[in-house]
């Protein structure tokens, strides 16, 4: 008998160690057990973002969390940022609400958030507020979301930028070459839509990599080409097409969505006149 309760004793002890250990934070990211709450429903806990993205996956989710972000970009005031946050797909167990002065004003619905959309608000306009909903078993529950800090309003909603599909001008194109997270030269692979999420995703093989701020295109053995893609909003109507571009991009919710694309032999000639002109902005090889 002494024997079986000491086993148990030991079981709760163990669980109760790996709870603690799968908390995690820093400066952009937090990771969290609902379960350290101790059984009190009613707790809320504080947690600080400081960064201009990351992420929040909180586990076993109870009681409540009050996000607080906090942004390293160089602005003179919050009203000047937006927020952005996507759920994860399978996220679950708890609402998400912009709360303002004891004020709750629901943002994302567990039971009705639609995966890949982005929520957008102004920084301004309060704090999250992530509250647990009432379950009979929350031990398959995981609650999460990816989150940027823009600092201009206009480009925060990805999925409903109808200017991000127009052709970009050469003062554009010079712009988007010197300044992207990422810059290849390279063709049309194959181009697939996905209707539900509203998203085109163009396969392409680049023959040269100016630029590229995570390992998004990697090499195809020796062949010196490399693969990668890029996402676009399905409105835009990309299509496969012959001929060598120069493909430019942003990073935001660990995906590249496309910026400008000029046909290369047409950012060749943009970019010899502005060179000739004193004006490009930036040295790029065009060999």
């Amino acid at each position: 008998m002494l024997s079986t309760i000491l086993d148990s004793v030991l079981a709760v002890l163990l669980v109760c160690k790996a709870v603690t250990s799968q908390y995690s934070s820093n400066q952009c990211s937090w990771k969290g057990s609902g379960l350290t709450h101790n059984g009190h429903s009613r707790d809320v806990e504080q947690v600080y973002l400081r960064c201009s993205e990351g992420s929040l996956e909180w586990l076993y989710p109870t009681g409540a969390l009050r996000v607080n972000l906090r942004t390293n970009l160089a602005t003179s005031s919050y009203k000047d940022l937006t927020v952005c946050i996507k759920p994860f797909k399978d996220s679950k167990g708890a609402n998400i609400y912009l709360e303002k002065v004891g004020d709750l004003k629901l943002l994302v619905s567990e039971e009705d958030h639609i995966a890949n959309k982005l929520y957008c608000f102004g920084m301004d306009q309060g704090a999250l507020f992530v509250q647990a909903t009432p379950q009979m078993d929350i031990s398959r529950k995981i609650t999460g979301f990816q989150y940027e800090l823009f600092k201009d309003r206009t480009v925060a909603d990805l999925h409903n930028a109808p200017a991000s599909c127009r052709p970009c001008n050469d003062t554009e194109v010079l712009f988007a070459a010197c300044t992207s997270d990422l810059v290849v030269r390279g063709s049309i692979r194959s181009v697939s839509h996905d209707l539900q999420q509203e998203e085109s995703t163009i396969d392409i093989f680049a023959d040269k990599i100016y630029r590229q701020k995570s390992k998004k295109f990697q090499p195809i053995g020796k062949s010196g080409k490399w693969l990668g893609q890029i996402k676009t909003l399905l409105h835009c109507g990309v299509k496969e097409g012959e001929g060598d571009f120069l493909f430019t991009g942003s990073m935001h919710f660990g995906e590249v969505q496309l910026g400008c694309a000029p046909r290369y032999k047409d950012f060749r000639r943009i970019y010899k006149e502005a060179r000739e002109k004193g004006e490009n902005p930036c040295e790029l090889s065009t060999d």
